[in-house]
């Protein structure tokens, strides 16, 4: 298996192709917690998650072969594990996305801003006005903010189109700074 990503674990991924259980165990180890956390910013249900991540490692095991090696081993893995989860949203009938098609355009400023330092206590209120926000909105900003996707890769996920990403960015952002508002006026009280 030659690859054009040189990757760390790169014998381990080949005995993987061989079906070599001992290999996929520890591959399982070593990607396990973080695709269960990226599968559980999108479901936010523990238990599917834990069946969605248990599913990706099946898939990616089975299908390893497809594996080209033109991105990391792990990116192509956490690829499995969020269209699987949105696969799963998509099941429960959650609409994603309600939107008009009234689009936001990104000034350069607003589209490179996310490179900021925040403490510890600003993240926890991020965390919890995310965890608040509509399931599409939460959806892009995990991809976005968390994961890494641009948004020409978040449009390729949620067959979307890149600047539909951009908007519900934008929107999701606004989202969040009125709850993250309110909650602060809520303290005050």
């Amino acid at each position: 298996m030659s690859s054009l990503y040189k990757n760390i674990h790169q014998d381990l991924i080949e005995l993987c192709g061989k079906n070599d259980p001992k290999a996929q165990f520890k591959i399982y180890k070593l990607y396990y917690k973080a695709m269960y956390n990226s599968s559980l910013r999108i479901v936010k249900d523990v238990a599917e998650a834990e069946d969605i991540m248990q599913e990706s490692f099946l898939a990616a095991f089975r299908n390893i072969k497809k594996y080209k090696g033109e991105v990391s081993f792990g990116a192509w893995l956490k690829r499995i594990v969020v269209n699987r989860s949105l696969d799963s949203l998509k099941k429960k009938k959650l609409e994603l996305f309600p939107i008009d098609n009234e689009l936001y355009k990104l000034s350069e400023e607003e589209e490179d801003n996310h490179n900021i330092e925040y403490s510890e206590e600003q993240i926890a209120i991020l965390k919890k006005g995310i965890d608040l926000l509509p399931t599409g909105y939460r959806i892009i900003l995990n991809l976005y903010l968390i994961e890494g996707y641009d948004h020409e890769e978040i449009g390729s996920i949620l067959n979307i189109t890149s600047s539909t990403s951009r908007s519900q960015f934008l929107r999701a952002k606004k989202k969040l700074i009125q709850i993250i508002s309110e909650k602060e006026n809520q303290k005050m009280l």
